[in-house]
């Protein structure tokens, strides 16, 4: 008997030890269908699209890539594209566009709405800081409605409905999205006046000629995914949302936690906000929230307002004018520089930093030319003494009292007792904001600094 259960638990174990490593080898193998160039193009012939795609090698090489060597990427486009193709869908619909131009958001940004780029290209669809103010898309140290998919969408469509008025076609409209209506037209000429993105290709630019073939492969893989194992592993899902008005300072951690709101969620809500508040001045404001908790906030609006009006107002006022490249409340200027001049000379003339200067006009060096044109921002006020205050560092200026209402970084050195000294608030009310379970706190946490 005692043989028998000692045989029975044996093959007990190594049946669960199989089980297990082939639960294990299901998870970790990934199975790729060998797709041929003639059922792909079978397939890409049986798409009803309304822009033509052409199917040819450089298209297959895309369409490999998304399949076989970068399946996590498209995995992860699976799993968004319910969620914003919901939001693109209709704005497609009421300019009168192409429904497959929803695929153009996925090649420009991956579907993040603050996806940016490096030259300085933000958004789901990767608007540039002019090309977003002509198409009414704002850009302020606090705020960007390139961000906003509601916003940049409706913009997106406008500037593609004129682009397709321009060229007349939809693959010359799309690569001129990419470089710009100028570079197409200059192919256009070098290939001796011919309008077809293919007839044009070598003449755009290298990154316009992978840009078509992309968005090709993209609206090809999205239709046909299953055929290619391709799921998503879950699907993207934010909370219903509803909007509440907003005229006035907001700072949204605050806000969020009294208003019993996962601060991630607002903030995953509203991709504009890049500071996580909303500054003085903005008007009509419209702040997503999530749905049920719409009627708490309406209650409540007075003492929510009031209490995240209070908090970290000053400490981003700084930093909005002190970060370098920030443009927030001063006066655009262009300089022509001279012979003679260098960076740090034109930034003493102008009570500015080297490094803003380079940020404003996307230097990589200190390197100028004579008859350059520099953009320089500057402080509204012609007193010296008051532009030096926002040039000299602030770093050792820091007062050791706390006001209440505030938001405070922890230091090293510091502790719950020594806050609520300098802040005049006690030890209870910082822990109850905070929701904290004990007295431990670290260096660089963030705590909100209440009233008693």
């Amino acid at each position: 008997m005692k043989i028998g259960s000692t045989i029975f638990l044996s093959m007990y174990y190594v049946i669960s030890v199989l089980a297990a490593e082939g639960d294990s080898l299901h998870q970790t193998y990934d199975y790729i269908p060998d797709a041929n160039y003639a059922e792909i193009a079978d397939r890409m012939g049986c798409l009803n699209t309304e822009i033509p795609l052409t199917f040819n090698k450089t298209v297959k090489s895309f369409i490999d890539y998304f399949s076989i060597r970068n399946r996590d990427y498209t995995r992860g486009i699976l799993e968004k594209k319910d969620y914003y193709f919901s939001i693109i869908e209709p704005y497609l619909e009421e300019h009168g566009l192409p429904d497959d131009l929803k695929y153009l958001a996925i090649v420009e940004s991956g579907l993040v709405p603050r996806a940016q780029s490096r030259a300085s290209a933000v958004g789901l669809w990767q608007f540039m800081p002019s090309t977003g103010r002509f198409y009414g898309l704002s850009n302020s140290w606090y705020i960007d409605e390139r961000m906003d998919p509601h916003q940049a969408t409706d913009a997106a469509c406008r500037y593609l409905k004129s682009l397709y008025n321009s060229f007349g076609r939809w693959d010359l409209a799309i690569a001129a999205y990419n470089c710009g209506p100028g570079n197409v037209r200059k192919a256009i000429r070098r290939s001796g006046y011919k309008k077809d993105f293919w007839k044009i290709y070598r003449y755009l630019p290298r990154e316009t000629r992978s840009y078509i073939p992309q968005f090709i492969a993209i609206n090809y893989l999205l239709n046909y995914a299953e055929e290619h194992n391709l799921f998503p592993d879950q699907k993207l899902s934010l909370a219903s949302s509803d909007t509440i008005i907003v005229n006035q300072y907001l700072h949204l951690g605050t806000f969020a936690h009294f208003a019993d709101i996962v601060l991630e969620e607002l903030l995953d809500l509203n991709p504009s906000i890049k500071r996580g508040v909303i500054p003085e001045g903005v008007r009509d404001f419209s702040l997503n929230v999530p749905v049920d908790r719409k009627l708490y906030i309406n209650t409540q609006r007075e003492f929510l307002y009031d209490t995240a009006n209070k908090v970290g107002k000053e400490e981003l006022e700084y930093l909005a004018r002190a970060t370098a490249g920030s443009t927030y409340g001063r006066i655009k200027n262009i300089y022509r520089v001279k012979s003679g001049d260098n960076l740090g000379s034109i930034a003493q003339r102008y009570f500015v930093r080297v490094s803003d200067i380079q940020k404003w006009n996307h230097l990589s060096s200190t390197l100028i030319l004579t008859g350059q044109n520099l953009v320089i921002w500057t402080l509204p006020s012609n007193s010296k003494i008051n532009q030096k205050v926002y040039v000299t560092a602030n770093q050792n200026q820091k007062s050791s009292t706390i006001k209440s209402g505030t938001i405070y970084k922890v230091r090293r050195g510091d502790s719950l007792w020594i806050i609520s000294k300098n802040s005049k608030v006690s030890v209870a009310t910082i822990k109850k904001i905070n929701k904290l379970n004990s007295n431990t706190i670290y260096p660089g946490q963030i705590l909100i600094i209440g009233n008693d």
